[in-house]
């Protein structure tokens, strides 16, 4: 199932922006290291794993809202279209793992309020 509008643009924006120095630096969405040339502010940068990890924590932020207002949102294609590396949503033998709805917070097997661990009644 294709993605909604705006499920479509948040995984844009995600796999847009360069996370690799996200945690030391604040800059406009879209930032991207190779645009800034020898002009741009030097900063430390994160391994491929820590990108990878701080990319898909701000994967499930997303799609913890976009699942409470949209609960039909494919959460695997989701995060495919952010740029969260396949070998964490595909197991070895290909099918897909476990480990993308753990960080989905839930209550009673309803997507929780964002901002809350409680779910809508």
């Amino acid at each position: 199932m294709p993605l909604s509008r705006l499920a479509a643009e948040f995984a844009a924006e995600i796999r847009n922006h360069d996370w690799s120095d996200a945690p030391y630096r604040r800059d406009r969405a879209g930032h991207d290291r190779s645009r800034e040339g020898r002009n741009g502010p030097p900063s430390l940068q994160l391994s491929p794993t820590e990108t990878g990890a701080v990319r898909t924590n701000v994967m499930w932020v997303t799609a913890q809202v976009l699942l409470h207002a949209d609960p039909n949102l494919d959460l695997l294609e989701f995060a495919k279209e952010c740029g969260v590396e396949p070998g964490f949503l595909f197991r070895s033998n290909g099918k897909p793992s476990g480990s993308l709805w753990a960080g989905i917070r839930t209550v009673d097997g309803q997507i929780a309020r964002p901002g809350s661990w409680q779910a809508d009644k």
